[in-house]
């Protein structure tokens, strides 16, 4: 048995998201405490009170990553342990710091100034492209000025970005080419797209101040669904993803091939699962969100192996 930690990424957010893990967990509740001194943002009225600021790119982000570490506080003392993880976008900083190559300080600090940047871009359009190859979509979205593919994420789920006027030009083309349907999506920015360049050049001047260590567990990259192993790779990484493709589907058919045949998603909802199974019915998948989860996750799978 190998098993591949996965970690969901913006849009998965929820108010109260990790708060039976504070609750009942000391190590995690101080990750959701170390953010204020790390940001100066109060991470628990941010998440487990009830605001508007929890779906705000500038906030997301941090409350995203704090809840992935301090689940995974929880599971680091079960001995399930993963063999090598990813994460959807954001989630990559949480996979980060599984492997061991950036610090629960460092990762929650970086992604504070990547979700200022990305916030500050305004503008832009973001669609989910239904039921159409990859390659069809690559090949319209390459051909218009302003539109890029951001994710990858399954067989027949595939998010375009861009400016607005580009975006609806490939939606249109994309129906004509077969899509069975192109749904834009309410985001407040086009993620993962060259308009979003200059959020990544200026987040390379905050990679240089953080320590990256050896990578003890390896992860895959979203930028190429490579399997990284070398720390050297990490920063470029980071700094390409901001405004590259998501390849998410790619990167977990890669994960099976390496030989994962159960994956772990630690955080709010099920998207990753519902992902992993469109591309792969035939492995397993669990989902730990709540606090009681870690120990029938984690028990089951150690019980099979």
């Amino acid at each position: 048995m190998k098993i591949a930690f996965l970690f969901p990424g913006q849009g998965a957010q929820k108010q109260n998201m990790g708060k039976s893990f504070y609750e009942n967990d000391a190590d995690s509740r101080a990750v959701f405490d170390s953010v204020k001194t790390v940001t100066g943002i109060d991470a628990c009225d941010l998440i487990f009170k009830e605001n508007d600021e929890l779906n705000n790119t500038r906030y997301t982000q941090i409350a995203m990553v704090a809840t992935g570490i301090a689940m995974l506080k929880a599971v680091e003392k079960t001995g399930l342990k993963a063999d090598i993880c990813a994460g959807l976008s954001l989630g990559e900083y949480e996979a980060l710091y599984l492997s061991g190559a950036i610090s629960a300080k460092d990762a929650i600090a970086t992604v504070d100034k990547r979700g200022q940047y990305m916030s500050e871009i305004k503008g832009g359009a973001m669609s989910a492209v239904l039921s159409l190859d990859n390659d069809t979509i690559k090949s319209i979205v390459d051909g218009i000025d302003g539109c890029w593919v951001a994710n990858y994420n399954c067989p027949g789920q595939t998010v375009i970005s861009g400016t607005k006027e580009a975006v609806a030009l490939a939606g249109e083309k994309l129906k004509e080419a077969g899509a069975k349907r192109v749904l834009p999506l309410k985001v407040s920015g086009a993620f993962h797209s060259g308009l979003m360049r200059e959020a990544g050049e200026k987040l390379a001047k905050v990679l240089d101040e953080i320590t990256i260590n050896d990578i003890k567990i390896p992860y895959v990259a979203n930028v190429n669904a490579q399997i990284v192993t070398d720390k050297n790779d990490i920063k470029k990484n980071l700094i390409e993803q901001v405004s590259g493709s998501v390849h998410l589907e790619q990167s977990i058919r890669k994960m099976i091939e390496w030989g994962v045949d159960t994956f772990v998603e630690v955080g709010p909802g099920k998207t990753m699962a519902g992902f992993v199974k469109k591309i792969d019915p035939q492995v397993k998948i669990y989902n730990i969100e709540e606090y009681a989860d870690v120990a029938n996750v984690c028990s089951q799978i150690l019980e099979a192996r």
